[in-house]
């Protein structure tokens, strides 16, 4: 099991503290199926599933945290083994991914994902 910032999400950092762009958060979580380990060259999920990505609630914990809760509902049986928030509701960039052992769900069972990013 792994959690990383993505070299997506470190572009996103950058662009952000330098003023390249102010516009674009990373608030949308995304769940999927599929194996594999979190790599910070990822751009997307393994396999994203068919529920759309949520919109999260930002919040700042402390002085170097970002912090992200989603939650999403499942449309129908899956088992969900990783997530990470993006930058966009479709598209966007991947910017933390996690991966984890799989959670089986029925249809109308939900999760929610808790996301930190601690700039340390």
């Amino acid at each position: 099991m792994a959690t990383c910032l993505t070299t997506s999400g470190a572009q996103w950092i950058r662009d952000n503290l330098s003023g390249t762009t102010t516009s674009v958060t990373a608030d949308y979580i995304g769940w999927g199926t599929g194996a594999g380990t979190a790599a910070k060259p990822d751009t997307t999920l393994f396999t994203e599933a068919s529920e759309a990505r949520t919109l999260a609630q930002r919040t700042l914990s402390g002085v170097d945290t970002i912090q992200w809760i989603g939650t999403i509902t499942a449309n129908g049986t899956k088992t969900i083994t990783n997530a990470g928030n993006f930058t966009n509701v479709a598209a966007g960039s991947l910017v933390v991914h996690g991966d984890f052992t799989g959670i089986a769900l029925n249809a109308n069972d939900w999760i929610q994902f808790t996301i930190n990013l601690q700039i340390t």
